[in-house]
């Protein structure tokens, strides 16, 4: 006879999975508010991967009574781990990473920055090479050597009202750019403290500046970008008329061969090296025409790791980050920020990208690329965070923020290199250290 009994059988039970659904529930209850974003994007990943996937095993299998267990021959117990064991290691590659590295929610170093224009479209920070800090305050430009701490300041502006509107270092070398409201770009020999040339063309305030080699261009409220070789008495070889309203971002790709240009107008620009080598060259039509962001486009960067890939971040009307290619001017990805953008990073040797941020939240937020998880989201600027810049070392980002404070951030990895050079120091230190 057969009743209408269900008996439970071990033998049709996983145990790993259903320790794991009865738990999980209750874990997410005793979730913390302030859960690290990374780690929780691991345990959904982690979950969707684990088991092979099934996640829809039932915590108890019954069967008809009388039906009879099926007797396993000795020694299948062995070979059945093995093989689950054998299993989970060749598929270890496709489980996602847990991220462990320690962001540190404070600054390393807090600097004051007195009379640092609050004025979203300029450009008034930069790092070198040679990890000196150059930081425009007022009239007048600073400079911080990272390495000794000593504080030298290079130059003031002349004229009633005059100020500093950008600066950029040249690649290599011991040069600076300097855009000036009446309209100047200076060149500045960094090592002598002393102006080496005055470059005129702009009929507004120069706001932005970026160097390709020889080749500087500058953007302004005239809505132009000028191209000017340094090296030679007619310095200006291109004019790029593209743009309605002031340029406020500009930046040259890391292979020279492209120009990304945005402005107050919304637009994006990607024009290419065509219209830089014949005097007087000019250009109505870039490359590319890009109109999604809906507010000015200041932060600009592109990849140190892949080429032809452009971030781009939008301002208070906006508040997006994309990411572009420039070799078929598509967008690739989007994402909300809840923020005004002010400028974007790429970390130099990690998959990683650093944004900070205006109104309403005044913050830093480190994301990893190409998911677009938050690794970490730092404040401690109470005001918008306008500028930002990254040591040669590729370890530490520098913000500068309407509130007149510089805040040095250690929260990138800096490659191998760099831990290699840490794991020495700390063996010298514990040999120095050592009873003799």
């Amino acid at each position: 006879m057969q009743g209408d009994r269900f008996i439970p059988q071990r033998s049709a039970m996983n145990m790993d999975v259903s320790h794991f659904e009865l738990t999980r529930a209750h874990q997410n209850e005793n979730a913390g508010v302030n859960a690290s974003p990374a780690k929780e994007e691991y345990k959904r990943e982690l979950a969707a991967n684990l088991f092979d996937g099934n996640a829809s095993n039932k915590v108890l299998t019954f069967s008809r009574c009388g039906a009879t267990p099926t007797r396993m021959p000795k020694g299948a117990f062995d070979e059945r781990s093995l093989r689950v064991l054998y299993t989970q290691n060749r598929d270890a590659g496709l489980m996602p990473k847990r991220y462990s590295r320690h962001i540190p929610q404070a600054p390393e170093r807090i600097l004051d920055a007195p009379e640092l224009l609050d004025d979203y479209y300029l450009n008034l920070l930069d790092w070198n090479s040679s990890n000196v800090l150059g930081v425009a305050l007022g009239d007048s430009i600073y400079l911080w050597n990272a390495t000794d701490g000593s504080i030298q300041k290079l130059m003031q502006a002349h004229g009633e009202e005059t100020h500093v509107t950008s600066l950029s270092w040249v690649q290599e070398g011991s040069y600076m750019a300097v855009g000036t409201s009446d309209n100047k770009v200076q060149i500045w020999d960094v090592q002598k403290l002393r102006q080496v040339r005055c470059m005129l063309g702009h009929r507004a305030r120069v706001s932005s500046l970026s160097w390709n080699g020889p080749l500087l261009s500058s953007g302004g409220r005239d809505s132009l970008v000028l191209h000017h070789d340094v090296r030679v008495a007619e310095h200006r070889v291109g004019t790029l008329r593209g743009h309605t309203q002031e340029v406020c971002g500009l930046k040259w790709s890391l292979t020279g061969n492209q120009l990304a240009s945005g402005g107050n107008d919304n637009i994006l620009n990607i024009w290419d090296d065509r219209y830089t080598s014949s005097a007087h060259g000019m250009c109505d039509q870039p490359l590319f025409r890009l109109d999604q962001h809906q507010a000015a486009v200041k932060a600009l960067a592109w990849c140190p790791w892949q080429r032809h890939l452009l971030a781009s971040g939008g301002g208070t009307a906006d508040r997006m980050i994309r990411f572009w290619n420039s070799n078929t001017g598509s967008c690739l990805n989007a994402v909300d920020t809840h923020s005004q953008v002010c400028a974007l990073q790429w970390a130099k040797h990690d998959k990683e990208l650093v944004s900070s941020h205006g109104y309403s939240h005044n913050q830093l937020i480190l994301w990893k690329y190409p998911s677009m998880v938050k690794v970490a989201e730092l404040t401690g600027h109470t005001s918008r965070v306008l500028h930002m810049a990254q040591s040669p070392d590729g370890t530490t980002v520098v913000t500068a923020a309407a509130d007149e404070t510089l805040r040095f951030w250690k929260i990138l990895s800096g490659g191998e290199a760099s831990k290699k050079e840490r794991a020495a120091a700390k063996e010298s230190i514990l040999n120095s250290m050592s009873i003799r």
